[in-house]
């Protein structure tokens, strides 16, 4: 469904009272060039325009319809606009889906009266266009007109409206409130403005995922028009989980799992709407980064500091190579030390060309980003001027060395929007505080990293692979030899139906041994779970206190020089379908919360991927002097329960392997617990049991 006439509009018709005056109001204040209709049952001029009586009288079929009134009317003039073949339609009118039974069947009425005919919302404030100046919006808004920049897709009127009142220098190019999303969700809106020449980057404020597939494709449209997308998801605690559903009457997917989307596709993730305009601002100016390695110059250590202190993981300021630093040497002061972060203090402040000259030379290093710290006095009582001479000598460095830059205020009260909107018209982002502006960069840098790889495969669709049939738990055995066909190492063992029987097992096997009563899905809680046994009578003993527990017995080979233990498991989620979890494992599992989700399909590169993510992955590499952990045997592991589950997707309810001991590198993995729960069907049994 295209909403390219709605999107840039040659002529708007607008419906309503104070709803439809604003939109006039705002339209004209944006120097908006096109024909505006009223339309109003009783007045004959609005804001210096005619007045018509319905959509029957207008001149002609509008590009665009602004429908500012209630529920009701607004179904009898979406169904007359379709029928004139206009453009599309902004629903602004609640009352329909979000507010119960009668609202949802209004809410039907309103999609078969639409017709063909795209819309947008109902319950949502519109659309703001500031290339062309055309404002579908009921109220006031703080933007401007410009060339290009970014377009905002929101889920929420209200966060839209405080956006568009941003003095950081933003340039928004559009920005849409999506309502109920009747016919146009927040996927189409992507594609829409990932098409946009314009469009330079796409921020989103999304408060649920309805269909993971579509965004996945609409993502990678973006991705293909070189499009990046940052997003602030909501809904990470319970309660804003249940204001969520209350507020959109639709589910909010676990937001795990949505992260797990984001980093599949390239989406960066940001935590606040201030970080996600540094973000949009670092991708405006800027584009994706190749890399997080930092060159950082103030005038103040103080400042230098609290950068440091800021920086994640995957940002660093290295040291200057010695040729660099012999070349800064020759252009600073004596007393100045030639490094990264490099504090220039104040000499020669106001001099551009040479601050210009120890900059370029600071700059050659190759950094994927250059951050230069200025915090500017206020505009209504100070003086700016002095400032020009390091900000244009950063300039003339960043131009000279072809090197990405930023100015970074401290925090946002020393940002001035002026001179941000200077520096951008320059090629340099201004970014304002020092967390939020380094989450900027980082967002950067986390779409740099994906799309420095190949695009994922489609997401499993989760429609129609449900189960279909009542669960079966599997017990420990039969989890462990579905695991086993699959590829997944297990203990070698033997099952038993008492003690004398159990000692010859275990004598068998080699001592020590596990002695675990089957059939027990916590067994360490009730008991059922005995280790470090070394001969005959303590395993007979074993089982024997295990009586009444279970009618049989796995006897297991105690498995020596574990390095980590983790969990892998499956799970079921009504949007994303069927996932793996791993995680730190072991009995403090659900203590820990040491865990990444993966949606499937998934690869080894994902896998490892989780894996280093882990608070646990120091183990895997070797934890004061220990060996480092088979962490291929571990992803293989893992890749072997995904095939198992892609598959046959709709088979598997949920599986747990805790732990999965990890031994040493090269000496590979052993489930040492299991426990499966699947639906399985005469016709499904032998895919499932016999892969390939």
């Amino acid at each position: 469904m295209s909403i390219e006439r709605l999107l840039k509009p040659r002529s708007i018709a607008v419906f309503g009272g104070a709803q439809a005056q604003e939109v006039i109001r705002q339209s004209d204040r944006m120097g908006y060039r096109g024909k505006i209709w009223p339309v109003h049952p009783t007045k004959t001029e609005i804001l210096g325009r005619p007045v018509y009586r319905s959509v029957g009288d207008l001149p002609a079929s509008p590009d665009a319809a602004y429908v500012g009134v209630n529920r009701f009317l607004t179904i009898d003039i979406v169904r007359d606009l379709a029928a004139r073949n206009a453009g599309g339609a902004v629903c602004y009118a609640t009352g329909f889906i979000e507010s119960g039974e009668e609202g949802s069947q209004l809410q039907e009425q309103l999609m078969e009266a639409s017709g063909d005919m795209p819309l947008i919302g109902p319950n949502c404030y519109g659309l703001l266009n500031y290339v062309d100046g055309a404002m579908l919006w009921p109220d006031q808004q703080g933007g401007r007109r410009v060339e290009q920049g970014v377009a905002i897709i929101t889920m929420s009127s209200n966060v839209g409206f405080s956006l568009t009142m941003q003095r950081r220098g933003l340039p928004i190019a559009y920005l849409l409130s999506l309502g109920n999303k009747l016919k146009f969700d927040i996927h189409d809106a992507i594609q829409t403005f990932a098409r946009q020449d314009r469009v330079t980057a796409l921020g989103l404020y999304v408060e649920t995922m309805s269909d993971p597939q579509s965004f996945q494709q609409a993502v990678n449209v973006a991705r293909a028009m070189g499009k990046p997308i940052v997003a602030v998801k909501t809904g990470r605690s319970g309660v804003a989980q249940k204001m969520v559903v209350s507020h959109t009457a639709s589910l909010a997917g676990s937001d795990e799992l949505v992260s797990a989307l984001f980093r599949r596709l390239g989406v960066a993730r940001v935590d606040s709407l201030e970080a996600l305009m540094e973000a949009l601002k670092v991708l405006h100016v800027l584009g994706p980064l190749n890399g997080g390695r930092i060159g950082a110059m103030s005038t103040s250590g103080g400042d230098l500091t609290l950068l440091a202190d800021a920086l994640g993981p995957d940002l660093d300021m290295p040291p200057l190579s010695e040729k660099v630093a012999q070349r800064l040497r020759t252009k600073i002061h004596e007393r100045i030390v030639a490094a990264n972060p490099f504090d220039y203090q104040m000499f020669n402040w106001d001099d551009e060309d040479h601050m210009a000259e120890k900059f370029t030379a600071f700059l050659s290093e190759g950094f994927d980003i250059a951050l230069c710290l200025l915090d500017y006095p206020r505009e209504d009582l100070c003086d700016q001027s002095s400032w020009g001479g390091a900000e244009r000598g950063f300039v003339r460095a960043v131009r000279q060395t072809n090197t990405k830059g930023a100015v970074l205020a401290t925090f946002t009260d020393t940002l001035t929007e002026s001179v941000a909107v200077r520096l951008m018209e320059q090629g340099v982002a201004m970014l304002a505080g020092i967390e939020t502006g380094i989450a900027g960069i980082q967002a950067a840098v986390d779409v740099g990293t994906a799309w420095s790889r190949p695009p994922c495969p489609p997401l499993m669709a989760s429609t129609d692979q449900g189960p279909d049939g009542s669960p079966t738990v599997l017990d420990e055995v039969a989890s462990k030899k579905l695991l086993a066909r699959w590829g997944v190492p297990i203990p070698r063992a033997r099952v038993v139906h008492g003690a004398e029987e159990a000692a010859a097992a275990a004598d068998e096997l080699g001592y020590p041994v596990v002695a675990k009563a089957v059939g027990i899905a916590h067994k360490t809680e009730a008991g059922g779970v005995r280790i470090a046994l070394n001969n005959a009578d303590e395993v007979g003993a074993a089982v024997l206190g295990m009586t009444g527990l279970s009618e049989s017995y796995l006897i297991e080979k105690m498995i020596d020089g574990v390095m980590a233990e983790i969990i892998v498991g499956v799970a079921r989620d009504e949007q994303f379908g069927p996932y793996l979890l791993v995680g730190g494992g072991g009995v403090l599992v659900e203590l820990m919360h040491d865990s990444v989700s993966l949606l499937l399909p998934t690869s080894r590169e994902h896998v490892l991927q989780a894996l280093g993510r882990l608070k646990c992955a120091p183990l895997l590499r070797g934890f004061r002097g220990r060996a480092p952990a088979d962490v291929n045997a571990a992803a293989r592991a893992i890749l072997a329960v995904a095939g198992m589950v892609e598959h046959d997707p709709s088979s598997i309810i949920e599986l747990d392997i805790n732990p999965l001991m990890i031994l040493a590198e090269g000496q590979g993995v052993v489930a040492a617990d299991a426990l499966v729960s699947m639906v399985v069907q005469p016709a499904k049994k032998n895919r499932l049991m016999c892969p390939g």
